[in-house]
């Protein structure tokens, strides 16, 4: 009864270079009916987790959602949220705050240039989020308003689910300071790190670090010994946040990243390299998971909770198209299990507003047939029977 209380924050701070864009990968459109971005989606699930508590308590608190940024984030992510009126959530609910900047160093130890008379800096990973919320005094801010514990989940992923009251419920029952979602290994050399325990600590052990023997070893049940992908959506309780950052954060080690930086020769003339030629370092989010006292990892659906965006169109994995044809294919089975038929080709997509989780749609679905492309939306009114198909 207690997880519409709870605030949710995101780790924002990415940029779109992959995805072959300019600006932060939280404003993509993957090309859903709707045409909404990322950062809209994940507003929308906000304003009906709002409602749902509501519906169900009787009363609801704001959720606050925490954004981190970076130096090279910040300015555009503020103006669009304005611009977008902050998508139906309240401006005061909304709180931006920024990670460090780290020089950039070439493979042979260098310092980077971006240009004849600057360094070259990149964000410190999704991992500097607790010097970030210690600097920024944003923990202050939440201790200060009651705030006992956090969802933590990274913006790339379409299927997140926010706040998601069985994560939270699960963590609070368990008592857990520390909780991780993950999901099974879709086979063994998934270039996804796997949660273990080592020397009686819970870390989390990059693909990279795992031979190929050990990523293939398995249990006395035939399944993969290591199979828990950690897909970075977490939980902590605040007091485990000021302990971190108030005693760790500055013991967590920087993990190296070969990338292709952009720079200048030596005429000053500014180029994009054609292959990795130096290094970016970042700390990552769950290497505090060894400080917890109780950690909880919490298995999940594949294809209900984890779809990222990491790549540009027509990559063919962890792209625009993935992304769409999985949310696609979650709200053509929450249309089926609710009572509704389809047929035809094309995408399939509810609003937020309508259902963050499946939930609601049995009275507006419920022995009526559809075609695909489907759009289920609320109406201008936001009347609660005013749902209907767009397309």
């Amino acid at each position: 009864k207690q997880w519409y209380q709870r605030r949710v924050a995101i780790t924002a701070g990415g940029q779109g270079t992959r995805l072959g864009v300019s600006y932060p990968k939280g404003m993509y459109n993957v090309g859903l009916l709707s045409g909404k971005c990322l950062y809209q989606l994940q507003a929308e699930r906000i304003r009906r987790q709002e409602d749902w508590a509501k519906e169900v308590y009787g009363s609801s608190k704001p959720i606050q959602w925490y954004i981190m940024t970076s130096d090279h984030t910040r300015g555009a992510t503020l103006n669009y949220f304005k611009e977008n009126n902050w998508f139906g959530l309240c401006e005061q609910n909304v709180t931006f705050f920024e990670q460090e900047m780290i020089p950039c160093i070439s493979n042979e130890g260098k310092i980077i240039l971006s240009s004849k008379h600057s360094i070259s800096r990149a964000p410190g990973g999704n991992g500097d989020l607790y010097r970030a919320l210690g600097q920024s005094k944003i923990i202050d801010d939440m201790l200060k308003k009651n705030i006992r514990s956090v969802h933590v989940y990274c913006v790339d992923n379409i299927l997140v689910k926010i706040p998601d009251p069985l994560f939270i419920g699960c963590c609070l029952e368990r008592e857990s300071d520390c909780g991780a979602k993950v999901v099974s290994k879709a086979h063994p050399t998934e270039a996804v790190g796997v949660i273990c325990i080592c020397n009686g600590k819970v870390k989390v052990v990059e693909y990279s670090e795992i031979s190929t023997e050990t990523a293939h070893l398995t249990g006395d049940n035939g399944k993969l010994l290591f199979s828990q992908g950690n897909i970075c959506n977490h939980y902590f309780t605040t007091s485990f946040l000021r302990k971190v950052i108030e005693n760790h954060a500055d013991d967590l080690a920087f993990h190296i990243a070969k990338k292709k930086i952009p720079t200048v020769d030596d005429e000053g003339k500014a180029f994009v390299p054609d292959k990795p030629n130096g290094i970016k370092m970042e700390r990552f989010v769950f290497d505090v998971f060894e400080f917890a006292d109780r950690f909880l990892a919490l298995e999940v659906n594949r294809s209900e909770e984890f779809s990222p965006l990491k790549n540009g169109p027509g990559t063919g994995k962890c792209c625009p198209e993935t992304c769409r044809e999985d949310l696609s294919s979650l709200h053509q089975k929450w249309v089926k299990a609710a009572g509704g038929s389809l047929s035809g080709e094309g995408l399939c997509e509810v609003s937020p507003l309508v259902s963050s989780a499946g939930e609601n749609l049995s009275r507006i679905v419920d022995g009526k047939s559809f075609t695909l492309p489907l759009y289920l939306d609320l109406t201008e009114t936001g009347k609660t029977n005013g749902f209907h198909s767009k397309l």
